[in-house]
């Protein structure tokens, strides 16, 4: 009976002693499974890099005349269509006439009349007076037929282009309708960008700027800024500023959607890949993990200007460091990583 005793006592002390050994080498095994995250890594530096502004605008015509008389009408005949050029002075519509041709045969009475005056004012057969009241009603008469003529026949004030025609021969002109044409100057035309008020020192008059216009695709214009108005808005703290296309082939037109860069000179920036830029969910904050002596640390960044499969760092990360540019998913502040070829 004793002897059984014994030999229980030796199989619970080995299958015990199998138990503990087997933990441990689940333990073991536990703790060789723990990998250290692999990651890429790239030495990003500082260089000059050109500081650009980029805005849109619409294309807008120089200038913009609407043709209409200054009195109701009827109109006689229009000599233009809509899409035709025309030079400054040249008559494009004719208003019925029959006024016009009634006061001139009074200005010819009224012109006859001050001659028969000024003769006998100058063999005293006339008075002063008589002599300033005949001129008096001949300047009078004069200045009505003028303004008469310019209502009668209207001529274009610029060299232009006819942008639109809204009556035909023989309608009714009212001063409450809109104009019978509409000229615009096309050559040259003009673009209006707000910029923001950190700017306003860099932008001067006749700086070269550079246009895109999504008709004519990555073709570059040259523009130049012809006007910086000298205020700044205090609700956007922004400023407009007018920029000039001289479009001697005319080949902008107004109402283009057109894309305009201005460059403010160069700042000593860091720049990394972009595969590097980290966005941070729920906010639209970026970071670039940093590589120091086998661990990372996720450093928030302030983006610049993205150049092609690069951005510019305004901040955030020091020149020469090294940055992890691929394997993120993984890794979290101090985190210890491998680097990998």
């Amino acid at each position: 009976m004793k002897k059984s005793f014994q030999i229980a006592a030796v199989v619970v002390a080995a299958m015990l002693g199998a138990c503990s050994g087997g933990e441990e080498k689940k333990a073991e095994s536990a703790e060789t499974v723990v990998e250290k995250p692999a990651v890429k890594l790239a030495t990003v530096t500082s260089r000059d890099v050109e500081q650009i502004g980029e805005y849109t605008a619409t294309v807008e015509a120089e200038a913009k005349n609407n043709i209409a008389p200054t009195s109701p009408g009827r109109i006689d005949k229009i000599f233009v269509e809509v899409g035709d050029y025309v030079r400054k002075g040249q008559k494009l519509v004719q208003m019925d006439a029959a006024n016009l041709k009634q006061l001139k045969l009074q200005l010819d009475n009224e012109q006859k009349e001050f001659n028969r005056i000024d003769e006998l004012y100058k063999v005293g057969g006339a008075s002063k007076s008589e002599w300033d009241a005949a001129k008096t009603s001949l300047d009078v008469r004069n200045t009505s037929y003028q303004n008469l003529l310019e209502n009668t026949q209207l001529v274009s004030p610029l060299n232009g282009i006819v942008t639109a025609r809204n009556f035909d021969n023989g309608d009714l002109y009212t001063s409450t309708q809109m104009p019978v044409l509409v000229v615009e100057q096309i050559a040259p035309v003009k673009l209006l960008v707000n910029v923001s008020e950190p700017n306003f020192p860099k932008v001067t008059k006749g700086m070269d700027v550079k246009v895109k216009l999504d008709v004519y695709g990555d073709e570059e214009f040259t523009g130049k800024v012809s006007l910086v108005y000298p205020t700044i808005d205090a609700a956007t703290h922004t400023f407009p500023v007018e920029i000039t296309l001289a479009n001697a082939n005319q080949r902008v037109r107004p109402g283009m959607f057109g894309r305009v860069t201005m460059s403010f000179g160069t700042k000593n920036h860091v720049v990394v890949p972009d595969m590097a830029v980290v966005k941070r969910a729920g906010s639209g904050d970026r970071y670039v993990y940093v590589y120091n002596n086998g661990t990372v640390s996720y450093n928030k960044v302030e983006l610049g200007r993205r150049m092609g499969t690069e951005y510019e760092l305004v901040s955030g990360v020091d020149n020469n460091s090294q940055v992890v540019i691929a394997g993120q998913t993984r890794l979290a502040d101090g985190v210890e990583v491998e680097v990998i070829q």
